[in-house]
């Protein structure tokens, strides 16, 4: 019994030692572990008082508390000492050197302005403490000047392209930056004025401090400018203020366009605020992609809230406690991998370093530091609309505005974004500037012309003595006036230019008017002071002379149709294809044989009757016939061409200017006219003119009296002026001059003589230059145009009674060979290649006598080559089918005597060789021509014999001429009974020819007999 309960007890107190044991191993693994645990100092600088603030220190905790909750394992530990910086700089500055000297911080988070930034960087910079912001965002506090400032926020500088973009897709050209007097608002204009550099940027400056009678004392100022497009940056708290204010007195209506920078959109519901009073407002913010985990995050954030009682000031966690959060985040991952020991004494450095290579995706986004600062690739366009905040577009670098729906970059204005409802609930598209009705009118000088008066005429009323301006230009000016989409009242001042209208124009520039309009030239040193609006008129420079009557007076107009050289050109290739077709028909047709001159004659009168396509003579080869093709193709594009040029000239000839050059009027000394207080008189003095030559005319009746004078009698030869006051003068007198372009245009000289036409003047970067510019267009291309051109000019009646002032110039209708050379070249290389076939192929069919060393010499084969191209090819198919067979020897008295020779086809033979048929022409041939040479010799002996007998003159000259190569070529058939007949009969050798009998008057002699025999 005892030792059973000894047993027993041993076995109770094994159990609780085993317990013991137990409970004190897992007590030592557990203060083991807390033990080993490093724990690294981190200060946060805030303004404890503000709800940005606690919003985002409640965002600090919550994610110190996730990441150790996730990351258990490991060994350091962030410890959080929170300073109230009080939102004083000096504060700022105070708390940052307490964390830094008493609590021995190794990093310290915020604080939340710029202004407080920039001194405890300083501090930072000198203790080597990487001092990391999540609110911060101006570009004045630069990360590359101070290494250990760490910006975990985006550049506003980041934000300025996408602000620009957004002013260029809407056109809008000139803006108003409103932003505060601090870092914050001065940090963003020099890369908001960079990336706008092609838009008017204004400033309008706001005191930090400003109270609710100085914003409206502003906003007042803002209400009398034309500019109707701002762009605000400055702290959400003043900045909504300022919108606040802004909408009392008017300035959130229809017409108005507001665009808020990335801060303020990100903060628009702070504090609860309602967007209902926003509407229509546009703003750029930095794009958060949506997440399970930012959703898990924004549900135990609002609970939170609720328990701390903060639920009614912020309904959503702003982008900035989104950057706190992943701040802190990225902060204790480097801690991590900082060794505090190895690195005791340069750890800020090697944690500063560690920071910089920390990446992961936060809440915000991607969190990768680039030069210890974070980027940004894309911004969200944002449409207030109603209590909603829509998103209608998206900025990237690569794409630039992006629609939101179709993620597509689309064309100009509003295709870009998707509907967008601007202040005053209005769906046009802002103008983005407009006339105030409560500023001055617009002043518009007009100068007072004592000639030209089309153009502008100022009359005055004697009744009533009101002074109006009448004329082309002001009609022009007061046509596009109603093309603007605003209204705009202008009232005329009237001024006399003096000698030129440069003084006019500089009174734009000194602001004595609004704007000047007339005849005012657009040059390039007007353009220094004034913007000038697109020409209402033709520019350059021209001249205008006398025209004489030369109807019926030339007689060798017919040649001015062509140029020199296409006359000569012409005419080589008329000979150069005769050439041609006669080398290709010399051995194949009759009609291109005979003596030489009469082989010459054919082939050139061939060519030459092409041109009225006149031509008797048959084309038999192929070559010869592609050849004359193309030819007559070429010849009739040339005679067509010259038939209506031809009739050009006939038409224009009866009026020609008496002067179409420059040079003749200063070779001959003629005096030229200018009109007084303009340009062309510096012009003219430039091309060399003698001042003594130069006579100036006030206005058209001058100019006339002057050319109709010319120079010998004290006038001038030829008026030089801009071409809107010489259309002036011609539509009054189109009967007596005519306009000439000379051989120089304004653009050609230096810049001071350059001109783009009539324009009206503006002062620099004016609004109104380009509306009233694209007015200027839909005037000129709408029928208005038309009718205030026949009110001022009447070209109606010029158009009818006037001839055409283009066709003046009648030596620069002339036709030339760069108008044809492709035709040329194309009858050329047909010619050249026809050429090439036809030497080949007879090359080749003669080979034989190239080859043959019998022929001795080269130049006997070429002399033999020569021959045989001379002689007739009766291997050819148009003397083939008319070779004379059946030849009878002489001819015996037992012969029949026949009235005809009968000639009979040559039968075949089936049986014979090819070589037999050719031995059988050869001779046929050769008995022909030795029967020609015997007719030829008879021939001859009986001309002797009527020479002698010198009988019937009359009736000799009435005989054909049988030496004549027509009658050559004839073979003499002697039939039965010759040396008693008187008759013999010819045969012609041309297959298509009938036989002809020839009747010689005389009796044949015995001699003669005997020969024939």
């Amino acid at each position: 019994m005892m030792t059973n309960n000894t047993t027993e007890n041993r076995n109770n107190f094994l159990s609780y030692f085993v317990l013991f044991l137990w409970g004190f191993v897992v007590m030592d693994v557990g203060l083991g572990q807390h033990t080993t645990s490093d724990e690294i100092k981190v200060g946060v600088v805030i303004d404890l008082k503000t709800n940005f603030s606690k919003i985002c220190l409640t965002s600090i905790n919550m994610s110190l508390s996730d990441f150790y909750q996730t990351h258990p394992h490991y060994r350091t530990r962030l410890a959080l000492h929170v300073r109230d910086s009080m939102e004083d700089i000096v504060e700022t500055s105070v708390a940052a050197y307490d964390l830094i000297n008493n609590e021995q911080v190794r990093a310290i988070i915020g604080p939340r302005s710029s202004m407080q930034a920039e001194f405890m960087i300083k501090l930072a910079n000198k203790y080597q403490v990487p001092t990391i912001t999540f609110s911060a965002t101006s570009p004045l506090l630069k990360t590359i000047n101070n290494p250990y400032f760490v910006r975990a926020t985006i550049d506003d500088s980041f934000q300025a392209e996408a602000i620009a973009s957004i002013v260029k897709s809407f056109g809008w050209r000139s803006i108003v930056a409103i932003y505060v007097d601090n870092e914050l608002g001065q940090g963003i204009m020099p890369s908001l004025s960079e990336a706008l550099e092609d838009v008017e940027v204004h400033r309008s400056v706001i005191s930090p401090e400003a109270r609710d009678d100085q914003i409206l004392k502003e906003l007042y100022k803002l209400k009398t400018e034309q500019t109707r497009v701002f762009v605000i940056n400055m702290d959400s708290s003043l900045g909504f203020r300022f919108l606040k204010k802004a909408r009392e007195i008017g300035m959130m209506e229809e017409g108005y366009v507001w665009l808020l920078s990335n801060g303020m959109t990100h903060m628009m519901r702070d504090n609860g605020r309602s967007l209902e009073t926003m509407e229509g407002l546009l703003g750029v913010r930095s794009h958060v992609p949506q997440s399970k985990e930012l959703q898990d995050f924004s549900l135990r954030w609002k609970r939170k809230l609720e328990k701390e009682n903060q639920a009614r000031d912020s309904t959503e966690p702003n982008v900035f406690a989104l950057w706190a959060y992943d701040s802190v985040t990225a902060l204790a991952m480097a801690v991590e991998k900082t060794n505090t020991k190895t690195y005791r004494r340069t750890y800020g450095p090697h944690l500063l370093e560690a920071l910089s290579d920390v990446e992961f995706k936060g809440l915000a986004g991607d969190f990768k530091l680039i030069n210890r600062q974070l980027e940004s690739s894309t911004f969200e366009i944002i449409n207030v609309i109603g209590d909603e905040e829509r998103i209608i577009g998206f900025w990237t670098p690569s794409s630039g505005l992006v629609n939101a729906k179709s993620n597509k970059t689309t064309s100009f204005l509003g295709k870009r974004f998707g509907p967008v409802i601007w202040p005053g609930n209005s769906n046009v598209v802002p103008k983005g500037w407009e006339i105030p009705t409560s500023g001055k009118k617009i002043k518009v000088g007009v100068p007072v012309n004592k000639g030209f008066l089309n153009f502008v005429e100022i009359k005055t009323d004697p009744i009533s003595n009101v002074t109006t301006a009448t004329g082309y230009a002001i009609d022009i000016f007061e046509a596009a006036l109603k093309e603007l989409p605003y209204s705009v009242i202008p009232q005329y001042g009237f001024e006399a230019p003096g000698d030129n209208y440069n003084n006019l124009v500089y009174q734009v520039y000194e602001g004595k008017w609004d704007a000047v309009v007339g005849d005012i030239t657009i040059t390039s040193n007007r353009s220094r002071y004034v913007d000038f609006t697109l020409p209402y008129t033709e520019s350059g420079v021209s001249m205008i002379v006398p025209v004489r009557d030369n109807k019926n007076k030339n007689a060798w107009v017919f040649l001015k149709p062509w140029s020199l050289d296409l006359w000569i050109t012409t005419g080589c290739f008329f000979v150069l294809i005769g050439f041609v077709v006669w080398l290709f028909e010399h051995r194949v047709n009759t009609d291109f044989r005979g003596p030489p001159h009469h082989q010459i004659g054919t082939s050139v009168c061939f060519s030459f009757s092409t041109m009225v396509f006149a031509h008797r003579e048959k084309v038999v080869s192929n070559l010869a016939r592609f050849v004359v093709v193309v030819w007559c193709f070429v010849v009739l594009v040339l005679t067509q061409s010259y038939t209506a040029n031809l009739t050009s000239f006939l038409t224009v000839q009866s009026l020609q200017p008496t002067v179409t050059n420059v040079k003749d009027l200063i070779s001959k000394g003629e005096s030229v006219g200018y009109q007084e207080g303009t340009f062309v008189y510096d012009l003219l003095r430039d091309l060399n003119f003698p001042e003594s030559q130069l006579k100036p005319f006030g206005s058209a009746e001058e100019c006339d009296d002057l050319l109709s004078k010319g120079t010998s009698k004290g006038g001038i030869a030829a008026a030089f002026d801009e071409v809107p006051y010489l259309k002036d003068i011609v539509s009054e007198y189109c009967s007596k001059y005519a306009m000439v372009e000379p051989s120089f245009k304004t653009a050609g000289f230096k810049p001071s003589f350059k001109t783009a036409g009539f324009g009206f003047a503006f002062p620099k970067n004016s609004p109104m230059t380009g509306d009233i510019s694209r007015a200027i267009l839909k005037v000129t291309q709408s029928k208005e145009m038309s009718l205030i051109e026949n009110k001022w000019f009447n070209r109606l009646n010029l158009a009818s009674d006037c001839p055409d002032q283009d066709t003046a110039d009648l030596s620069s209708n002339r036709l030339s060979v760069s108008s044809f050379w492709g035709l040329f070249l194309i009858a050329g290389v047909a010619s050249f290649l026809a050429l090439f076939v036809f030497v080949a192929l007879f090359l080749y069919e003669h080979r034989h006598t190239l080859c043959s060393n019998s022929e001795g010499s080269i130049w006997r084969k070429l002399k033999s080559l020569f021959r045989i191209f001379d002689e007739k090819d009766i291997r050819s198919h148009t003397f083939k089918s008319n070779a004379v067979h059946n030849v009878s020897s002489p001819i015996t008295p037992c012969t029949p005597s026949p009235s005809n020779v009968q000639i009979r086809p040559l039968p075949r033979s089936m049986s014979l060789n090819r070589e037999f048929e050719l031995r059988r022409e050869h001779n046929v041939s050769e008995r022909t021509q030795n029967m020609i040479n015997r007719e030829n010799l008879i021939l001859s002996l009986e001309l002797e014999d009527r020479e002698k007998l010198n009988k019937l003159p009359s009736k000799i000259f009435d005989e054909k001429d049988i030496k004549s190569h027509t009658f050559k070529n004839s073979v003499v058939h002697l039939t039965q009974g010759i040396r008693s007949s008187s008759t013999v009969q010819v045969t012609p050798l041309s297959p298509n020819r009938e036989f002809e009998l020839i009747k010689v008057a005389t009796p044949l002699s015995p001699n003669r007999e005997k020969l024939l025999e």
